[in-house]
C-alpha cells in the first residue's frame, strides 16, 4: 500500500484526485495539503466525502505535510511544483505534476510557453527539466523508473488524442489542423469569478483566449513531433453552460482521397492498445454524458466527403482523463499497478 500527498487538495483537481485515491485498492491518503481552509476537515469542504475521507487540510509546514511519502500530487498552478518537487524527490516521492511546470524537456521550451502565457520565462528547476516526461501514457512509455511527470492540460488530451492517429500516420496536412474546442465552467476552477457567475454564465456561452490558449503549445509540440516537422494549428477555445467536459471538433485537409471506412482503421489501428481511447464511426456521435466521470477518450472518427477533410469529435470528462483520472492512471504505471486500478468505471448515465 503506497501512501499520497495531496497539494491543493481543496480545489477541484485536489478532490478530484482525492476521490480516486479512496476507490483505489492500493493507494491511501496519507495527508491533504492547502494555503486556503486550513483546520477543516475534507468532508466539511466537501460534505460528499463525509465518513469517506475526513482528513484535517493541513500547511505545507506542518510537520505532517514534511514527511515522506511515495507519491505527490501538484494539483497547483504554475510556479509551485516547480519550487518544490526537488525536495518531495530527495525524500524519495514520486512527483505528478498537474500544471505547465514539468510539461516541457528543456528551459528553451518552457520559456516559450511561459512568455506565450506571461509567466516568468526562467524556470526555478531547470535541472529537473531532462528527468520529466508528458504524462500522456498512449504516446510515451511511463513504468517504474519514472519518478517525476507533468501532467497534460485538459484540451490538449482531447486534441492530441483526437489528432496522433492521423498525424502519425501522415494521412493529413498537418499545416491544416483545426481545433474548435468546447470546455465545461469546471474548467476554470473552483475559485469564484465574475464571468463565471451564475447569471452571467446561464444560458450563455463564449469564445475566450482568442490570442492564444496555453495549451496551444503542448498540442503543437506532441503533434510536431509525431510528424517530424513543425505544426502549427488553428484553436479556437469554448465555454459552454454545462458543468464539466470537453467537445473538441477537429478537421484536417486528407493528403488523399479516403473514405470515412479507411481513416477508422487508422484510428482503431493505433489506438489498439490504449485501454481507456475508445473509436465509434460517425453512426454513433455519443456526447460528454458518455465519459462523464471516467477517464475515457471518446473519439468520432467521420470524413468530409465533398472537401476530402478529415471531422474528428474527440470527447473526455475534464477533471478525469483531462486531469485527476489521467493523473491516478500515470502513478498506477509508474508504480507498476494496473493501468486502470481505481479507474475502471463505465461513469454514470444519464
Amino acid at each position: 500500500m503506497i501512501k499520497a500527498k495531496v497539494v491543493g487538495a481543496g480545489g477541484y483537481g485536489g478532490v478530484g484526485i482525492t476521490d480516486l485515491l479512496l476507490r483505489h485498492p492500493q493507494a491511501e491518503i496519507g495527508c491533504l495539503v492547502d494555503l486556503a481552509d486550513v483546520g477543516k476537515k475534507m468532508s466539511d469542504i466537501y460534505p460528499h466525502m463525509k465518513g469517506f475521507c475526513d482528513e484535517t487540510i493541513i500547511t505545507p509546514d506542518d510537520p505532517k505535510a514534511l514527511e515522506k511519502y511515495d507519491v505527490v500530487f501538484f494539483s497547483t498552478p504554475d510556479g509551485v511544483g516547480m519550487k518544490t518537487a526537488l525536495t518531495e524527490l530527495d525524500r524519495g516521492a514520486k512527483v505528478i505534476d498537474y500544471s505547465g511546470d514539468f510539461r516541457f524537456s528543456t528551459p528553451e521550451e518552457y520559456a516559450e510557453y511561459a512568455t506565450f502565457i506571461g509567466l516568468d520565462p526562467v524556470h526555478k528547476a531547470p535541472e529537473l527539466l531532462t528527468e520529466t516526461v508528458y504524462g500522456l501514457s498512449e504516446l510515451h512509455d511511463i513504468g517504474e523508473s519514472q519518478d517525476l511527470l507533468g501532467n497534460p492540460g485538459c484540451f490538449a488530451v482531447s486534441c492530441i488524442m483526437g489528432l496522433a492517429p492521423a498525424v502519425d500516420s501522415g494521412i493529413i496536412d498537418p499545416t491544416s489542423i483545426i481545433c474548435d474546442c468546447k470546455t465545461g465552467i469546471s474548467g476554470a476552477g473552483k475559485k469564484p469569478h465574475p464571468t463565471f457567475h451564475y447569471p452571467n454564465r446561464y444560458d450563455n456561452m463564449n469564445a475566450y483566449k482568442l490570442a492564444g490558449h496555453q495549451h496551444m503549445c503542448e498540442i503543437e509540440r506532441e503533434l510536431g513531433a509525431l510528424s517530424n516537422s513543425e505544426v502549427r494549428i488553428t484553436f479556437t477555445s469554448q465555454v459552454v453552460p454545462v458543468c464539466r467536459g470537453i467537445m473538441s471538433c477537429l478537421y484536417a485537409s486528407l493528403n488523399e482521397v479516403m473514405t470515412a471506412d479507411q481513416v477508422l482503421e487508422v484510428y482503431r489501428s493505433f489506438n489498439r492498445d490504449n485501454r481507456f481511447v475508445r473509436v465509434f464511426d460517425a453512426s454513433n456521435p455519443g456526447g460528454t454524458n458518455d465519459v462523464r466521470g471516467t477517464n475515457f477518450v471518446n473519439l468520432v472518427v467521420d470524413v468530409d466527403v465533398r472537401n476530402n477533410r478529415m471531422r474528428i469529435i474527440s470527447y473526455i470528462d475534464n477533471l478525469m482523463k483531462g486531469q485527476a483520472g489521467n493523473a491516478l492512471q500515470n502513478m498506477n504505471l509508474m508504480f507498476g499497478f494496473a493501468e486502470d486500478a481505481g479507474l475502471n468505471s463505465p461513469g454514470q448515465y444519464p
